[in-house]
């Protein structure tokens, strides 16, 4: 997504596989990694209203619609940290606590690792996002199954829920 102006980020498709991770292949490629603390003030089937704070520093407000499918649209606008703090004690649920790591794709891709923390922890989900619902890509070998449309995978699931799936991968 590209800043449209100052405190608000353009909306747009988000067009986003999700895979589990099976190994610690990614990591010799991977950045520092950002820690994210995350809370949902909405969710259900078709729409999410979400609040993230990115290395306690920045903090941003996004809707989605378009439940777990594929393709979804997104909307996201910076905000105060203060507000965003304040925001996060009136979440659905327990808050997401994470590390996200980028990993070069090639083809000018990235993928997103995130590692789950605190009762999501052993939690390792990649997602990569595409140009198109067929775009290709390469699959590299730490890459387990696709969880893409599996809502037990999806964060909004995980943050109202708290339950971590019986199948989280094996990365550490």
């Amino acid at each position: 997504m590209e800043r449209l102006a100052k405190g608000r980020l353009t909306m747009g498709r988000e067009t986003e596989r999700k895979f589990l991770v099976t190994g610690g292949g990614w990591q010799a490629q991977a950045d520092g990694g950002q820690t994210i603390r995350q809370a949902y003030l909405a969710i259900d089937d078709d729409r999410q209203v979400r609040v993230r704070i990115l290395d306690g520093e920045t903090a941003r407000l996004t809707v989605k619609t378009g439940g777990a499918s594929l393709s979804r649209a997104e909307f996201e606008y910076d905000i105060p940290l203060s507000d965003a703090e304040a925001l996060m004690e009136s979440g659905v649920g327990q808050p997401i606590a994470k590390t996200r790591y980028r990993v070069p794709a090639g083809g000018g891709l990235t993928w997103e690792i995130d590692r789950f923390e605190d009762r999501h922890e052993g939690l390792v989900i990649a997602e990569i996002e595409l140009d198109s619902e067929d775009a290709d890509f390469d699959r590299p070998d730490w890459l387990g199954r696709e969880v893409t449309g599996d809502k037990a995978y999806y964060n909004a699931a995980l943050a109202a829920d708290g339950v971590t799936p019986s199948e989280t991968g094996t990365s550490r």
